[in-house]
């Protein structure tokens, strides 16, 4: 996973919340608006943790003067910041 292919998620994301909006300003039905708010969740949520394992990824291939214990420390950090905002 490189930062363009997440960068591509992302923009499909962005298409994703912009049809919703679509949906909402032609007053499409409620079931067919959640489920795709639903979707755009749920894409959300991928896109996240690729992010995680990416910067874990970064994190461990970091070969600067950190001990293994501080990289590990930042990998842990990242994966409670995004639990504790998901």
């Amino acid at each position: 996973m490189t930062d363009a292919d997440l960068i591509r998620r992302l923009r499909r994301i962005e298409g994703q919340v912009r049809g919703v909006q679509r949906m909402i300003e032609e007053s499409r039905g409620c079931p067919e608006v959640l489920v795709q708010l639903a979707a755009v969740r749920e894409a959300v949520n991928r896109v996240g943790v690729l992010i995680i394992a990416l910067h874990m990824e970064r994190c461990f291939r970091d070969e600067r003067s950190d001990t293994p214990e501080d990289r590990m420390s930042r990998a842990k950090e990242a994966v409670e910041m995004f639990l504790k905002f998901s």
